[in-house]
């Protein structure tokens, strides 16, 4: 595990640490031409043999400089401004996953589907899925009786108001309270509450808003309680399956 950690730590230096929005913008510019793009790769080479401070690891480093060069090499010569998030993200999953693969080649390690897929993991990963989009979905439709005239989001100008920002602050706040709860820190879900209510409702107290302020109140507690219950029911088949 410890060649896999020097790995990542390498990854983080060379691709957040050790090149500036010059190089940035050069490479998006030139692509393969870019010289910077070549340095970017060989950064990489030298600080694994660095980080992991073997030099009989200079295969490794090999590897992994030949495969980040093709993976941004790729990501510059195709990406869009439209897709440029989704080319971030996806560039730095290949990059891990080809860090996985030679750490798993190097120590010999093998995986069996048994011990990807167990009764635990499929409880978490059940659990995860559910506080995302089915809540969200469980939720809006559990209010909608309660819809004030009119959309809900016109209430709120799109100066004021994200576009899907509601909907992502509820994805992450289920997530960190299913979280909270299955590591026992109950105290996070209080401190969270507390955020949400400060941050959520500051903006809502004027009289004539007191339909949309309660339409909100309900919103939130019922996604909570739904991320709470969630929690509740998985840490017990968890705490019953040990």
């Amino acid at each position: 595990m410890i060649l896999f950690l020097q790995l990542f730590l390498a990854h983080i230096l060379g691709d957040f640490f050790l090149q500036n929005n010059k190089w940035v913008t050069n490479k998006e510019s030139l692509k393969w031409r870019s010289p910077y793009l070549y340095i970017h790769a060989l950064i990489h080479f030298w600080l694994i043999l660095l980080v992991t401070w073997n030099f009989d690891n200079w295969k490794i480093a090999f590897v992994i400089m030949l495969t980040h060069l093709l993976i941004d090499g790729v990501k510059l010569e195709y990406q869009q401004p439209a897709y440029q998030r989704a080319w971030f993200f996806g560039d730095q999953l290949a990059h891990l996953i080809v860090i996985g693969f030679v750490w798993a080649f190097h120590e010999k390690i093998t995986w069996q589907y048994t011990d990807i897929i167990t009764v635990k993991g499929l409880i978490i990963c059940i659990a995860i899925l559910f506080v995302l989009k089915p809540a969200s979905i469980i939720t809006k439709n559990t209010i909608s009786r309660w819809t004030p005239n009119g959309n809900p989001s016109q209430h709120i100008s799109a100066i004021e108001s994200l576009k899907d920002a509601g909907e992502w602050i509820g994805f992450l706040e289920r997530l960190m309270i299913l979280t909270f709860i299955l590591m026992g820190k109950w105290e996070g879900v209080g401190f969270l509450l507390a955020a949400k209510s400060v941050f959520r409702f500051g903006d809502l107290k004027e009289p004539k808003e007191t339909k949309l302020t309660e339409y909100v109140v309900i919103g939130t507690f019922l996604s909570f309680f739904i991320a709470i219950m969630t929690g509740l029911l998985s840490s017990h088949l968890l705490t019953v399956l040990k």
